[in-house]
């Protein structure tokens, strides 16, 4: 199986001095996710965590709902010519009952930005896939000084970045700020999808009483990953984008940008953010 990270020799110029040295990477691997045998998907990922991965994905596809929908997910064996195991190759085979979907190459993947669909079918496609509607009672309550305590948290819980400065994280949260679940990857939203397909895997979803931190930017992918699981507040240390903000106001998530130290843009969902009484709009 392959590594977290890596070795290379680099050449290090530091005030116009020259030395060599090795330098520990973030490994990047392509994995082949399977449904049934049959290929669906590949993304670029951080070896590790792949069945969480491959989980992960398809609850946010509307595959998956719970562990029960799940009979296996194995490693394909030879997945090379000469029959060697590479381990970046998953298949996940459905329970009986469980609803296959179409998988033709010419298939709406509507979880990526370059799928080639429109802002308001993407939006669409969400609001008729998603299996756990954003209607927490009572809503998850968070003040700001909880929201801008996580950020820390994460970055402390963050091992492989620490080594190599290369990769994201996720992070779910109580809406008491205890650190739930951690994970790292080279994408994103492969992050996201590693903490989804764990909570699914320990039957856990919906996370309606839980805040997922992401450590870049909030984009439509990333949005769409929290309301497919049935998380109520999303929060990034950057900027979301403009169809990230309108799905989080069309299905009902509190989407929050911009966390940095006490400073942050709360974009919907504000009521789930305890404001003092007296604060006003400008």
């Amino acid at each position: 199986m392959g590594r977290v990270t890596e070795r290379r020799r680099v050449i290090r110029i530091r005030d116009g001095a020259v030395s060599t040295r090795p330098d520990t990477l973030v490994a990047e691997e392509p994995l082949e996710i399977r449904l049934n045998g049959k290929p669906l998907a590949i993304t670029m990922r951080t070896p590790g965590d792949d069945f969480a991965l491959a989980a992960g994905f398809l609850v946010s596809e509307g595959v998956l709902a719970a562990a029960e929908d799940v009979q296996s997910i194995v490693y394909c064996a030879g997945a090379t010519a000469e029959g060697v195991n590479t381990y970046n190759v998953v298949d996940v085979k459905l329970s009986p009952g469980v609803e296959v979907p179409d998988i033709t190459l010419e298939r709406n993947v509507y979880t990526t930005s370059s799928c080639g669909l429109c802002g308001k079918a993407s939006l669409d496609a969400v609001r008729t896939q998603a299996r756990f509607p954003i209607a927490d009672a009572p809503p998850v309550r968070v003040t700001p000084e909880l929201l801008a305590c996580l950020p820390d948290r994460l970055r402390a819980a963050q091992r492989v970045f620490d080594r190599t400065g290369g990769l994201h994280a996720a992070a779910l949260f109580s809406e008491e700020g205890e650190l739930l679940d951690v994970r790292e990857d080279v994408g994103r939203h492969n992050a996201v999808d590693k903490l989804v397909g764990r909570a699914l895997q320990d039957g856990r979803l919906p996370l309606s009483r839980s805040v997922l931190l992401v450590s870049g930017r909030a984009s439509f992918e990333l949005a769409q990953k929290a309301v497919m699981a049935g998380i109520p507040l999303l929060a990034a240390v950057s900027a979301p984008s403009s169809l990230a903000v309108d799905l989080a106001a069309e299905t009902g998530l509190t989407l929050v940008g911009f966390l940095r130290g006490g400073s942050m843009n709360v974009y919907a969902g504000e009521h789930r953010i305890a404001l003092e009484a007296s604060a006003t709009q400008s």
